[in-house]
Formats: C-alpha cells, sequence, structure tokens
C-alpha cells in the first residue's frame, strides 16, 4: 500500500494555484522583521506592502527562519493524518530552515525526511510537483531523483538593490562596492546553494544579454521544457522577457513569478531573475 505523504516548504517557495489548493501540500512561513515589527511572510504583508515599509524603515529589515518549535507544531498534527512527511526547503546556505527542520523531525513520531533544495522562489515548487508526480507514479527511489533534479538547476539573478543585499550579509562587500561604484551590473548565480558572482556587466541590456546566452548554450545542450521568470515587483519587464525568449525559444514554456516578500527583503523590487532544470523531462 502506497505510503500517504504530506509535503512540506516554506514560503520562499512561490505555489501556484495547482499547489496552493493541493490537500498535501503545507508551507511553514517565514518571519520578516521591519522596525522591531514582526511580520508573517504571505500573510500579514503583501509584496507591494512590504517594499514600501522598507523604503520607510529606520533600520535594515531582516527575515527569520521558522523555529523548531514551528516544524515542531505542523509535524505532530500531521502524524495523525501521513505515514511520512517530506520537507523541502530552501537552500540551507541561505537559511537555517533546514537545520529547523531536521532538528524537529527527532521529536515527533512521524518519519520526516528533510531536503534541502540548495534553490528559492518557483524552481523550489517544481521540486515539490515533480516529486509529488513521481509519488503517485510509484516510481522507485524518486527520493534519489529528487536530488539529480536539483543537481541541474541553473538560476541566474541581476539584483535589484545591491544595498539591500550587501547589508543582509548575502552578498561580499568588495562584490557590493564593485557594483555601486563603478556601475556594474553583476550578474548573480545560484550555485550549490550559494550566491556567486558570474559575471558583470556594463548595462542592463548586455546583463540581459548574457543571461540569453546562458539560456542558449543550456537549451542546446538539454532541450529545456520550461523557463521561470522571477521578478520583485516589476512584472511589466518579466513579461518583456518573456515575449523576447518565446520568440527565440518557440518550443519552450516560458512564465512569470514573483520572488515574494523573504526574497525581495534581501534583494530589492527590482530584481529579476531567470531559472530553470536541464534534467527536467
Amino acid at each position: 500500500m502506497m505510503k500517504k505523504i504530506a509535503w512540506v516548504t516554506d514560503s520562499t517557495a512561490f505555489l501556484d494555484e495547482e499547489l496552493f489548493h493541493h490537500p498535501d501540500v503545507y508551507v511553514v512561513p517565514m518571519t520578516i522583521l521591519i522596525d522591531g515589527m514582526e511580520y508573517v511572510d504571505g500573510k500579514d504583508l503583501t509584496p507591494s506592502q512590504l517594499f514600501e515599509k522598507i523604503k520607510q524603515c529606520k533600520t535594515p529589515p531582516k527575515t527569520s527562519q521558522p523555529s523548531v518549535g514551528a516544524f515542531t507544531k505542523l509535524y505532530q498534527q500531521l502524524a495523525k493524518n501521513y505515514d511520512q512527511v517530506i520537507s523541502l526547503l530552501v537552500s540551507a546556505k541561505l537559511s537555517g530552515t533546514v537545520s529547523s527542520s531536521r532538528q524537529a523531525a527527532k521529536l515527533v513520531s512521524i518519519p520526516v525526511l528533510t531536503i534541502d533544495s540548495k534553490i528559492l522562489s518557483y524552481p523550489l515548487s517544481v521540486l515539490i510537483k515533480q516529486s509529488i508526480s513521481w509519488n503517485s507514479k510509484g516510481v522507485e527511489g524518486y527520493e534519489e531523483e529528487i536530488h539529480k533534479l536539483i543537481d541541474t538547476n541553473e538560476a541566474y539573478v541581476l539584483v535589484g538593490s545591491l544595498e539591500q543585499l550587501h547589508r543582509s550579509g548575502r552578498m561580499s562587500g568588495l562584490t557590493y562596492v564593485m557594483g555601486s561604484l563603478l556601475n556594474v551590473k553583476p550578474i548573480i548565480s545560484v550555485e550549490n546553494g550559494l550566491l556567486q558572482m558570474k559575471e558583470k556587466a556594463r548595462t542592463m541590456r548586455s546583463a540581459k544579454e548574457k543571461i540569453y546566452s546562458y539560456i542558449r548554450k543550456s537549451h542546446h545542450a538539454n532541450q529545456l521544457k520550461e523557463i521561470y521568470l522571477l521578478y520583485g515587483l516589476n512584472d511589466a519587464l518579466a513579461e518583456e522577457w518573456k515575449q523576447e525568449l518565446k520568440r527565440e525559444f518557440h518550443d519552450v514554456t516560458i512564465n512569470c513569478y514573483p520572488l515574494g516578500s523573504v526574497i525581495g527583503v534581501h534583494a530589492g523590487e527590482h530584481t529579476i531573475g531567470v531559472s530553470w532544470f536541464n534534467g527536467l523531462v
């Protein structure tokens, strides 16, 4: 008999309609701290409200991972109706969320598998969808398949606010100085769960062209199935990129997804990024 599995993620994952209404998918929210006030991600503030507060705040905003207690409480509730929990969470090198889940797993009776996605935002939701699909089809060893798929992800980001990313501790001071003083547009990649500077471009246009060149290279090698455009608040820019990419990559599904509030705190409202999985079939 197939195990009944609960799928858990955190609020950095953007859930589309399918996952948002899925009866077996659960979200543990992050917390956003602005001038001494705590806000529950995805509940207390819309992204536009968040960015407005950031502009007015006196001290740099911060985010806080879900506590061990929050995970423990959820896992105890899930134990009543499920046989196992699989938690797919934001990169452990960017947040302590994976650690909180693993500590909570030791305190509950239900088996909990915590997986470090090494990524963030909508691609995390893609992993959940694919995992649910593999499980429903009875694919043997799909947990190993999840890890294989994770390692095929590519993500490139043009950060909207180097200052916010620098203050959050997610970017080195040297890169920040180069970007701010020399007017360089650093292209940030997500590699093995960490933010790395991939390349430097002089203008937004040249940075975009470099990112498009990464897509061309991967598509030539792997015949991409899907491309995800990720944006802060500038959905118009994301749509512009989408239309440009659709004209070149006719056979690839391309859609736009918001980055969400927590990532917005660190990267800024004008952030735009592109991601895909080379191993998605």
